[in-house]
């Protein structure tokens, strides 16, 4: 198998208009809030601001090891020694970023903010260093994704479908599900993408658990593959399911039923809808298809992008898609589910993760099509 490795170095002119538009946002932002700059920390955060720039050494850390600093006057990578090189050259290399440390065995990022900015009223995603902490206000500036990262982002879901092609290709009966997450995290991590999220569901655990963690246990006839693939502090969501042997009519229902939940989900994700309207357009549908209450054992997803989910839908949702917001919903029903990643835009909604080369079934909705995966002839 063969794939074609993506670089986030993309052309300087193309990288350095992204990171224009980013600190534009910021500073609007900071002027509305009588406030002189803003220190970056969290993992999507700082991913978001460098254009693809990772400052984790720890992959399930929250907050990394680098902070991103933005004011009127500049910008700025401020860290430990350890980290300082590494994260100028090879994470944010060619983007303008000055570069202010300290020696690892110091507590020194209150220090290194008076270095750089004395006086300044800052701001964080944190609350560290007696910064304001405004992560709520970073969120809406992330969520129109630019052309850049659109592009960024197909590459990565383009990825996570193709790892997944594999895995639900190669899973087979008598498999433990750890093996079966080996595959699909090896095919992930093979093509550069970090399995944020992993979990495997054999037989009745699928029908029993909607987060299923791997186990010991062995595939039989019916195995559900879930992951978040992450790179470029992007985050892509997709399952798929495999069946071995004749499909049960009541798995065949579910499955059915539950595409069109995703269907209609994905349908009614376009600019200007109500997050709220959209949720309830699934409940609906739960109920046409005849399962009215799964949605409470489980909740639908929402937006996503350099966060697994910025928030879960409910109907109070009050958020407004905008262009260019990227989304993932995960309707569920007890053995079976629909998942993938979308981006919004007035042209309709994009699915980054489309797995062209397993099978799929068409949904119509409100006179649209809308192709969703079928379950996996194993």
């Amino acid at each position: 198998m063969h794939w074609e490795e993506p670089t986030v170095l993309e052309d300087p002119v193309t990288r350095n208009e992204e990171l224009i538009a980013k600190e534009q946002r910021v500073l609007a932002m900071l002027q509305r809030e009588a406030l002189d700059g803003l220190l970056l920390s969290k993992t999507g955060n700082f991913a978001w601001m460098t254009c693809g720039g990772g400052n984790y050494v720890a992959v399930n850390a929250d907050t990394g090891v680098a902070h991103a600093l933005v004011t009127g006057d500049g910008k700025w990578i401020i860290c430990d020694n350890i980290e300082a090189r590494r994260v100028t050259e090879e994470e944010v290399g060619g983007l303008g970023f000055a570069s202010e440390s300290w020696q690892w065995h110091e507590d020194g990022l209150t220090r290194a903010l008076e270095r750089v900015a004395p006086g300044a009223r800052l701001a964080s995603d944190t609350g560290r260093s007696a910064t304001r902490n405004v992560d709520a206000l970073v969120a809406p500036l992330r969520a129109s994704l630019l052309p850049a990262e659109i592009e960024r982002y197909r590459r990565l879901g383009a990825l996570t479908a193709e790892a997944m092609t594999e895995a639900c290709r190669r899973v087979r009966p008598g498999m433990t599900e750890h093996q079966a997450a080996g595959i699909l995290g090896g095919e992930m991590l093979a093509r550069g993408v970090y399995p944020v999220v992993l979990l495997i569901a054999a037989d009745e655990r699928a029908f029993d658990h909607r987060h299923p963690l791997p186990t010991d246990k062995e595939v039989r006839d019916h195995v559900m593959l879930v992951t978040c693939g992450c790179r470029w502090g992007l985050i892509a969501s997709i399952t798929r399911l495999v069946h071995f042997g004749r499909l049960p009519a009541e798995l065949r229902r579910k499955h059915d039923a539950v595409t069109m939940v995703d269907a209609t989900l994905i349908a009614n994700t376009r600019p200007g809808a109500h997050v709220g309207d959209i949720f309830d357009a699934a409940l609906a549908a739960y109920a046409a298809a005849g399962f009215p209450d799964e949605w409470r054992l489980h909740h639908q997803g929402g937006p996503t992008g350099y966060v697994g989910r910025e928030f879960r839908a409910t109907s109070a949702s009050d958020l407004t898609v905008v262009d260019h917001q990227a989304f993932a919903w995960n309707p569920s029903i007890a053995g079976t589910k629909s998942e993938d990643t979308i981006i919004a835009s007035a042209d309709g909604p994009e699915v980054i993760t489309l797995t062209p080369r397993l099978p799929t079934v068409d949904v119509e909705v409100g006179g649209a099509v809308i192709a969703r995966a079928d379950i996996v002839a194993g």
